[in-house]
């Protein structure tokens, strides 16, 4: 099975990015957690961003197939004003 993992925010249905692997995007998640709420890309699309923030998740897909089919959903974490709030099984530290 050939397998992308994709970063995205679940508040506003948006990809940030593809991953080749797991360890990748955990990668990725845990360098945007150093990024300030306000700032790219952490910064919400939407005209409320000051009152708003962005829900991380990685998603597993098989692109084996057309369309990709998803299978699995790993929790990462969720920013705003209010600082970084990691999901309780979130790979917060380097394996």
């Amino acid at each position: 099975m050939a397998t992308r993992f994709i970063i995205e925010d679940t508040d506003h249905a948006q990809s940030l990015s593809q991953h080749g692997s797991l360890a990748e995007a955990w990668v990725e998640l845990r360098r945007l957690s150093g990024i300030p709420w306000d700032q790219a890309p952490n910064i919400a699309p939407c005209t409320g961003w000051r009152t708003c923030g962005r829900s991380y998740e990685i998603i597993e897909f098989d692109t084996s197939l057309d369309p990709w089919r998803e299978v699995q959903r790993v929790s990462g974490f969720g920013i705003r004003a209010l600082g970084v709030v990691w999901a309780p099984d979130a790979q917060r530290d380097e394996p």
